[in-house]
């Protein structure tokens, strides 16, 4: 190659490879298009999903089956059916309702603390007693001496 057809492959190269260093807005005009699959989740939001998606599966399985059975013996109140389908899931979302408060009192409850102090320091030690009478409430508070 001679030095004249060196330099226009360089320049080919060159041009060829040019790369647009400006930074790209962070805002277009472009609408945002959904991406097929799953949306992006946390891991525990993918299991919780994973698994209401399995345990669908299965209550859709037992609840055909039963469907069946009964649907081929002819002996079916469709008013007792419906309400023998709704009473398990009505329980299941009164238990899930209440492991819900249970598990938001516990990460409320703080159970030690901490208190930082400088200079003098006084407690108060004594205690009062409250006793609530009568039909029609007469309160009486005592209290002990220190």
């Amino acid at each position: 190659m001679t030095d004249a057809e060196a330099a226009a492959e360089a320049a080919r190269i060159i041009a060829a490879s040019y790369r647009d260093t400006t930074p790209l807005p962070r805002h277009g005009t472009t609408p945002p298009i959904a991406q097929p699959g799953r949306p992006p989740m946390s891991q525990r939001a993918t299991d919780a999903s994973a698994l209401m998606l399995s345990g669908s599966v299965a209550a859709l399985s037992v609840g055909g089956a039963t469907s069946l059975v009964l649907y081929t013996l002819g002996q079916v109140d469709p008013v007792a059916l419906a309400l023998g389908g709704a009473g398990p899931v009505a329980l299941v979302l009164a238990a899930g309702s209440l492991l819900r408060t249970l598990g938001r009192a516990r990460a409320d409850a703080h159970t030690e603390h901490h208190h930082h102090y400088k200079g003098t320091v006084h407690q108060d030690h004594r205690a009062v007693h409250t006793t609530t009478l009568g039909m029609w409430a007469k309160t009486t508070n005592q209290q002990e001496p220190t």
